[in-house]
Formats: C-alpha cells, sequence, structure tokens
C-alpha cells in the first residue's frame, strides 16, 4: 500500500483523510446531525460535553443539545441557527475526517462554497416533513458547481414521519433525479433521525426496509484521494529565494506548494504566462533536498536556466493551459454589493492577482428549474451565473473540471480589498455561447 507524504492513503485505512461539509436548510436538525457524529464516535472530549449539558439546562432542556457541539459562536447559540463556517477534526479506527458545518440560512448560503471548496463528499440534509426545498435544491447545485466528487442526501426526521418508507423514497428520488440534471452521478440517501441517533453511526431498529450503510460507515468507506502522479504538475511561485550568502551565492530558489501532480528532479516544465521551458534541477523540502515532491507538499524549486520568474508565475508539466486575458467563466457571487457589467475588480488566481474588468454577465441559473435567465444587469449575493472578464495580463488557467486548485479564482474589490464572487473557469451545468467579442478600451481597466 502506498503513503503519500501527508499521512494519507488511497483506501480506507486509519490513516486515510475525509474533507467533508454539511449543508441543509434552518431547522433541518444539521446541528445536531453533526454533533451525533462526533458524540457517537466518541469524539467529544468530557469538558466540551459537560459545557454543552450545562448550557442545555439552562434552557430547560432535558437532554443535551448535541447541536452545540457545532454552533460555536454566541450568535449561534442564542439564535439557534448556524452562521458561520465551522470546522470540526475527528477521527474513527477506519478514518480521519475534517468536516465544514455549513450555514442553512439562506442569506449564509455564500458560506458554503467556501465550507465546500475543498471537500470531496457533501452531506445534504432534508427535513422528512417537508422534502426537497429550494434551498435544497442551491446546495445540490453549489456542490455541482464546485464539483465535488460524492454527495450523501440524508433525509432526516424520520421519526416524526414514524419512519414511513414511502416518506424517504418520494423524498430520494424526487432529489436523485434533481441531482443527476445538475451532472451530480454519486449519490447516496441515507434515511436518518439525528436526535435520536437512527442510522447515523448505529443502524436504526425503526427502519429494517433499509438495507444501506449508516452514514459514518458510508463517510469512513467512501473512495477518496487521486492519484498525483496520474494528474499533470501545477506549481504557483509563491516567493523567489535568492540568499546570495558566501555558503550560496548562487542559489536561487521557487517556493510555494504543489497545486497538483507530482513533481521530479529531471522533469522539463514550462513556466507560465511566458512560456519558457527548461528542467527540474533540485527540490528542496524543509532545506532538504530530495528528488521527487507531492501534492500537496511545500517545496522550493530550483531550475536549470536563469529565467525571469515571480510571484504568481506557474511552472507546469504535461499539456500545459494556454495563458489567455479572455476568461470565460461560472460564478457564485458572496458579496451584497452586486457584480455588474462593466465593473473593474481584481481577480486572484493562485498567488497570482491582476486587474480585470467585467465585460459581460452572460445569464443567471434559475436554482429551481436550472433555467438561464439572460439579460440579467448584475448578479446579487448567493446567485450563481455565467461572466465573460478580460485581465489586465494573461493567466493559465485549467478548465475547474480537469483542476480545481488551478481552475477557481476569486474576484475581489480594488476599492477594500473585500472578496466579492467566486469563480471556476469553463463551463458548468452545460454549454452557453456568449456574443459579445468587443474589447475593453485601455482606459477602462482597473
Amino acid at each position: 500500500m502506498s503513503t503519500t507524504p501527508t499521512g494519507t492513503t488511497r483506501t480506507g485505512t486509519a490513516t486515510s483523510l475525509l474533507r467533508f461539509a454539511t449543508a441543509g436548510s434552518v431547522d433541518d436538525g444539521k446541528s445536531t446531525l453533526v454533533g451525533r457524529l462526533l458524540h457517537d464516535s466518541k469524539s467529544v472530549l468530557a469538558d466540551q460535553l459537560e459545557a454543552v449539558e450545562r448550557v442545555s439546562l439552562s434552557r430547560g432542556q432535558e437532554t443535551p443539545d448535541l447541536a452545540l457541539l457545532t454552533d460555536g459562536l454566541r450568535a449561534e447559540r442564542e439564535q439557534g441557527i448556524t452562521i458561520d463556517v465551522a470546522y470540526r477534526y475527528f477521527a474513527t479506527p477506519r478514518r480521519r475526517f475534517i468536516l465544514a458545518d455549513t450555514p442553512g440560512h439562506v442569506q449564509y448560503t455564500r458560506n458554503m462554497v467556501t465550507g465546500a471548496s475543498t471537500a470531496e463528499l457533501a452531506v445534504v440534509l432534508v427535513d422528512a416533513r417537508n422534502g426537497v426545498v429550494e434551498q435544497t435544491r442551491r446546495h445540490a447545485a453549489v456542490a455541482a458547481l464546485l464539483r465535488v466528487p460524492h454527495v450523501v442526501l440524508a433525509v432526516n426526521k424520520m421519526d416524526l414521519v414514524d419512519y414511513a418508507e414511502p416518506v424517504f423514497a418520494a423524498i430520494a428520488a424526487e432529489f436523485t433525479a434533481y441531482a443527476a440534471s445538475l451532472g451530480i452521478g454519486d449519490v447516496l440517501a441515507v434515511p436518518i433521525s439525528a436526535l435520536a441517533g437512527d442510522n447515523v453511526v448505529e443502524p436504526s431498529a425503526h427502519m429494517d426496509w433499509y438495507g444501506g450503510p449508516t452514514l459514518l460507515e458510508h463517510l469512513e468507506t467512501v473512495p477518496v484521494g487521486s492519484d498525483p502522479s496520474a494528474e499533470p504538475t501545477r506549481f504557483p511561485v509563491q516567493y523567489v529565494i535568492r540568499p546570495q550568502t558566501e555558503e550560496h551565492p548562487d542559489y536561487r530558489g521557487y517556493a510555494g506548494q504543489l497545486a497538483s501532480g507530482v513533481l521530479r528532479v529531471g522533469d522539463p516544465v514550462t513556466v507560465l504566462p511566458s512560456g519558457h521551458t527548461t528542467t527540474v534541477t533540485g527540490i528542496d523540502v524543509l532545506g532538504r533536498a530530495t528528488d521527487i515532491a507531492w501534492t500537496p507538499q511545500s517545496v522550493t524549486v530550483r531550475l536549470a536556466d536563469d529565467i525571469d520568474i515571480s510571484r504568481g508565475d506557474l511552472i507546469a508539466t504535461g499539456p500545459a493551459p494556454v495563458p489567455t486575458r479572455d476568461i470565460e467563466a461560472t460564478v457564485s457571487h458572496l458579496n451584497e454589493r452586486p457584480l455588474r457589467a462593466g465593473d473593474k475588480v481584481l481577480l486572484k488566481h493562485t498567488t497570482r492577482t491582476v486587474r480585470a474588468l467585467v465585460k459581460e454577465i452572460g445569464y443567471r441559473i434559475d436554482i429551481d428549474t436550472l433555467e438561464r435567465r439572460s439579460g440579467a444587469d448584475g448578479l446579487n449575493v448567493n446567485d450563481i451565473g455565467r461572466v465573460v472578464l478580460r485581465t489586465a495580463e494573461p493567466l493559465a488557467l485549467d478548465d475547474y473540471t480537469d483542476n480545481r486548485r488551478t481552475g477557481s479564482f476569486l474576484l475581489i474589490d480594488p476599492a477594500d480589498g473585500t472578496t466579492l464572487t467566486a469563480g471556476m473557469a469553463g463551463e458548468a451545468f452545460g454549454t452557453v455561447r456568449t456574443t459579445d467579442d468587443s474589447e475593453p478600451d485601455e482606459e477602462d481597466w482597473v
């Protein structure tokens, strides 16, 4: 069995790591579900449980409110809702987990983009009494947009519908059909009761008609990770190191984190956006030379030729992306300030930030019908849509479907540095054509 430098393996052994996100509408019981996972998997410290019991008693509750294990902000505890993304680490004998508990309220849907951006699995929660609602579809759309490989539909509160199989079957069929229309192929539906613990960690005695795994069983066994050696290497340069000391008078290295792939001494590489080619002559990890580096190690790379390379350049192997100043992308707008055609923004791609102009808002996606509504004058907070951008300098972006790290970017307000929009280069939910071929004037750029 091969092990990467991060300590993860390709199978569901004790050292493998799964990053997953949870999402659901308000009052679907998402925080209770996460609390139940932590509690029943013995991942809660005694003092944490005592604090939860104390707060629950002060509210007049007879049993501990497990939702308090994840609702860490005081505002969340007072309101009984999740506002921010809460990250939690826990482990079982079979696997380690990093979970991102994302907000359910529509006002904070944008936070799911943050929580799910690095996830390999998304748990979408629905209330068995309400079934699939608009927020359920929105969360599924965000998961599809971010290319999350695996989705679990957790149909919660089955105890409030008498554990009825027809109720579960109808919800599962509706969600699976909607997910398929988004291009999500791997969906597992699990009937649960987070409050009672049914099918969360232990199998339910009330739903013998369900023959699938519990939620935790699936989390422990779902395939995770990918083989870095099968991916093209992408190394964004973060810092140029030139100590120029007596000991190292001619040392020149390029520091950063491998975004994808494997880098070896002797590999031919292309430096983007310049297009110059050279060879890797050395790789340093924590000050020590090595012959190979794996994603996501932070390393310093030395090259055979003295090429003009600076922060934001991309060192690549294999088929390299073609640098361009014209970018078409699907975006999720995160800010209360609308994004409109003609806006001047900063575009941050890996370690490179450039000026950009929003040339066109191609369309906005209707989450209910997945129709592309053209003619939109802008994108409002939580909207998903299509934009055309023109950058002041060329960028080397992969298609997001090929590489989540080098295919994504952020749009930033140049006035105050706040994040406006998360973008995914390439197509999502099908193909769209843009017809505006006009060029922005030089003075229109930021």
